[in-house]
C-alpha cells in the first residue's frame, strides 16, 4: 500500500435575545477605505467589527451594549456599501478561543439591490480544522472562524455578533473573542482553464523538452500531476470507470501494490471535476502537499454555507470556501478532502491526489488516517438530494475500497485531541462517519446524518461486498 501512497511530486448556543428579523433599508455608510476590487482571481476584503452604541442611538429594535455589565456584548457593522463579494464569514484572532453567541448578516442583492432579512451564521467554534499539533495548525496564521455563509452576488452588508447573555441574573455574559472581522469574499470570474482557450487543447513540450501544458502556472502543474496517471496533466474532470477499469486503473496507479484484500473491493470510479475544472488558484494554498497513512474512515459534512445556490454555481462557492479556508481562517488549503454538490457531482477538494491519503483539516481531532467528504449546503432541516447520498456512497466505494476499508464496518482511530475524546485515546467509530461522531456538532446536519446508513450500505454493494 506503500508504493500506492508514495508522490512523485513531493510533498453555541443561540443568544437568548435575539436579533430582529427584519429592518427597514437604512442609509449606506460610505464604502470603506482600500476596499478590494472584483478581480478574476478573486478577493477578499476584510473589515474589523466594532462595538455598538447604545440601544438608543441604534436602529430600533436591535439588542447592545450599555453601560450594564449585565447586558451582552454586541460588536458589528452599520449598513454599509462595499466591493461585490459573495460570501461571507465571521473571523477573530486566536483559535483556540470560541465565539459564545449569535452571529447574523444581512446582505444586499446587486441582482435586485434589495435587502436580505437577517440570515444567522454558524459559529463553528473550531470543529472544522487541523489537529491541535499539527504544523498547519501551528503556523501561527490560523484564526477562530465561523461557518461560511454563501448569499451569492452582493454589494452591500450589515453584521451584528452578539455574545451569550448570562444564564442567571448573577453571572455576567459571555465576552466576544478579540480581533472580530467580518471577512467579504469575493469567488472572482469563472476562467478558461489551462489549455482550453481555442488555442492550445492539451499538453505539449516547453523548451525543455518536458511536458507542459499552455498557461499553466508551476502552482497548477504540481496540482494536476498529482492525479497522474488517472488523468492527463492539465485535465479539469476525471472520468468515471466501471468496476474492473477503477481496479486496474488502481493497481497500475500504485505499480501493482495494492493489497490483495483490496483488490476485490475497489468500487466504480465516480467522475471528480479536479481543482483546475473548478478555478483553484493554486498560489493561494502552501506548496506541496502532507499525507497521512492510509484511509480508514471517510467523515461526512455539510459545508453549513446555507442552500442557496444553483448547481451551476458550484465552482464559484467552492473558490469562496476556499479562499475563506486560506486567506481567512489561515489554512494551508482547503478543509476538505472532496465536496459533493446538490446535484451530486463530486469534485477534488484539498490538493495532493485524488486517489492518495491526503492530510485534510475537517474534523479535529481524526484528521489522520482519514478522508473528508463535504455536501455543499446546510442540511439541519432540509433533506439532502437521493443524488447527494448517492454520490457520497460512489466516492466512498472507490476511495475507501483502495485502502481495503468495508463501507459498513467499523474501525479504530487514534484522537489527536478534540472536545469529544482526549488527545492519543483509541476510538471505534463507522468507517463512513459523520462529523458528529468525532467532534461536539451538529455536522453534518440532522438529515444527512440520518442517510449514512444508507450511504454504507449502498457503498458496499458497490465494491460488490456479500
Amino acid at each position: 500500500m506503500r508504493g500506492f501512497l508514495a508522490s512523485s511530486i513531493g510533498v453555541a448556543t443561540a443568544a437568548v435575545l435575539a436579533l430582529p428579523l427584519a429592518l427597514p433599508t437604512p442609509a449606506l455608510a460610505a464604502p470603506s477605505v482600500g476596499a478590494a476590487p472584483v478581480t478574476p482571481a478573486g478577493s477578499t476584503e476584510s473589515l474589523p467589527l466594532v462595538p455598538l452604541g447604545r440601544a438608543a442611538d441604534r436602529t430600533p429594535g436591535v439588542p447592545g451594549t450599555s453601560a450594564s455589565p449585565r447586558l451582552p456584548e454586541t460588536q458589528g457593522l452599520a449598513a454599509r456599501e462595499v466591493a461585490t463579494f459573495s460570501l461571507v464569514g465571521v473571523v477573530w484572532d486566536d483559535a483556540a478561543a470560541p465565539l459564545h453567541g449569535r452571529v447574523q448578516v444581512r446582505t444586499r442583492s446587486t441582482a435586485t439591490a434589495t435587502w436580505s432579512g437577517w440570515q444567522d451564521v454558524e459559529t463553528h467554534n473550531d470543529q472544522h480544522a487541523a489537529d491541535p499539533d499539527a504544523v498547519e495548525r501551528g503556523s501561527g496564521r490560523v484564526r477562530g472562524a465561523t461557518a461560511p455563509l454563501w448569499v451569492g452576488e452582493s454589494d452591500g452588508v450589515e453584521v451584528r455578533v452578539q455574545a451569550e447573555p448570562g444564564a442567571t441574573a448573577t453571572r455576567a455574559p459571555a465576552r466576544l473573542p478579540s480581533g472580530l472581522r467580518i471577512e467579504l469574499v469575493d469567488p472572482g470570474a469563472d476562467t478558461p482553464a489551462a489549455g482550453t482557450d481555442g488555442k492550445n487543447t492539451g499538453p505539449g513540450e516547453d523548451d525543455k523538452g518536458e511536458i507542459a501544458v499552455p498557461g499553466m502556472t508551476m502552482e497548477m502543474a504540481e496540482s494536476s500531476a498529482a492525479n497522474l496517471p488517472h488523468a492527463a496533466l492539465g485535465a479539469t474532470e476525471i472520468t468515471e470507470l466501471d468496476k474492473a477499469d477503477s481496479t486496474a486503473d488502481a493497481v497500475f496507479a500504485s505499480d501493482g501494490e495494492l493489497t490483495a484484500a483490496a483488490r476485490p473491493y475497489i468500487g466504480p470510479r465516480p467522475r471528480i471535476v479536479t481543482r483546475q475544472g473548478w478555478g483553484a488558484d493554486e498560489k493561494l494554498r502552501e506548496s506541496g502537499f502532507v499525507y497521512t497513512n492510509t484511509v480508514k474512515a471517510a467523515f461526512v459534512h455539510h459545508s453549513a454555507s446555507g442552500n442557496n445556490y444553483a448547481c451551476r454555481d458550484t465552482p464559484a462557492v467552492l473558490r469562496s470556501l476556499y479562499r475563506y479556508h486560506v486567506v481567512s481562517s489561515g489554512w494551508r488549503d482547503l478543509g476538505y478532502n472532496f465536496a459533493v454538490d446538490k446535484c451530486g457531482t463530486v469534485y477534488e477538494g484539498r490538493a495532493g491526489g485524488v486517489s492518495r491519503a491526503v492530510l485534510g483539516a475537517h474534523t479535529m481531532g481524526f484528521n489522520t488516517d482519514s478522508m473528508g467528504v463535504a455536501v455543499i449546503g446546510t442540511y439541519t432541516s432540509t433533506t439532502p438530494p437521493a443524488a447527494v447520498v448517492d454520490s457520497v456512497a460512489r466516492l466512498t466505494a472507490w476511495k475507501l475500497g483502495l485502502f481495503g476499508a468495508d463501507p459498513r464496518a467499523k474501525t479504530t482511530l487514534r484522537s489527536g485531541g478534540g472536545n469529544l475524546y482526549a488527545k492519543g485515546s483509541s476510538v471505534r467509530m463507522n468507517v463512513i462517519s459523520g462529523h458528529r461522531d468525532g467532534f461536539a456538532t451538529e455536522c453534518p446536519g440532522r438529515l444527512l446524518y440520518g442517510k449514512l446508513p444508507t450511504a454504507r450500505t449502498t457503498s458496499a454493494k458497490l465494491q460488490g461486498r456479500p
